[in-house]
């Protein structure tokens, strides 16, 4: 087969699976390995599939510089949210100071609190409120409300958080990409995420399945640097990595 007809067979197999493996493309195309590893890298370099240990994977490229309302994105994959929440609320110990970001998922693990001793900071109003309700400690930060996520920035904002150490934290996150990381829209909200990541010491990303292979235009973590809490993984490529967690039905 030419190497034209391969490569096109090669894209037309990762838009029907999300990914593929060396080994049964060598199978496929009954061609040996270093070939296959050189159309592979013909197409990582043209921007078309992204190499990773033993294969490949769909293109990370699918730039999302749309930012839904609070109130459209809560319903949006709520069952799949919802599971990720029950088991991320699990990880909150006794006298854990904990830091919620703003988001939908993170917003959902809020009823299913139950340690009293917990202490929560955050950049949602919405969360501090809810949290306030159910009789936690919590903190508000200062700075400039962003309507559109109902979340605090600016600034103001990010000297607040500067201030504090915490236990725990976790975030929502726009997109999930092996090479940009966790990403989002907003460069505002982009700097609040990485500054309240940075001062603590358990981070994790909570996202559902449909934000990997995304990119927003603004990184705020490296894939490693976090946890990932999701409710079934993407593909079988990601596998091999351990910071991801899969929720179960159970949650």
């Amino acid at each position: 087969m030419l190497t034209e007809k391969r490569q096109e067979e090669i894209m037309r197999m990762l838009k029907e699976k999300g990914s593929v493996t060396v080994q049964e493309l060598k199978e496929r195309f009954g061609a040996s390995e270093s070939t296959i590893r050189r159309d592979l890298n013909a197409l990582h370099k043209a921007g078309k599939l992204v190499k990773v240990f033993g294969g490949a994977v769909q293109s990370e490229e699918k730039m999302n510089v749309k930012e839904e309302q609070v109130s459209l994105r809560e319903e949006l994959n709520r069952d799949e949210k919802i599971r990720i929440a029950k088991m991320a609320a699990k990880l909150i110990e006794p006298d854990d100071f904990v830091y919620l970001d703003a988001g939908t998922t993170t917003g959902y693990m809020i009823p299913f609190l139950s340690v009293q001793s917990a202490e929560f900071v955050t950049n949602a109003v919405s969360h501090a409120l809810k949290l306030a309700e159910k009789g936690f400690r919590v903190t508000l930060i200062g700075g400039e409300l962003k309507a559109a996520t109902e979340a605090i920035v600016g600034n103001e904002a990010y000297v607040n958080l500067q201030k504090y150490n915490f236990t725990k934290g976790f975030w929502g996150t726009n997109g999930v990409s092996l090479h940009s990381g966790f990403t989002t829209p907003d460069i505002n909200e982009a700097m609040i995420k990485k500054c309240a990541m940075t001062h603590t010491q358990t981070r994790y990303i909570l996202c559902d399945s449909s934000k990997f292979h995304k990119v927003s235009p603004v990184s705020f973590g490296e894939f490693g640097s976090a946890q990932i809490i999701t409710d079934k993984l993407p593909d079988e490529s990601y596998r091999q990595y351990e910071n991801i967690r899969v929720a179960s039905e159970e949650e």
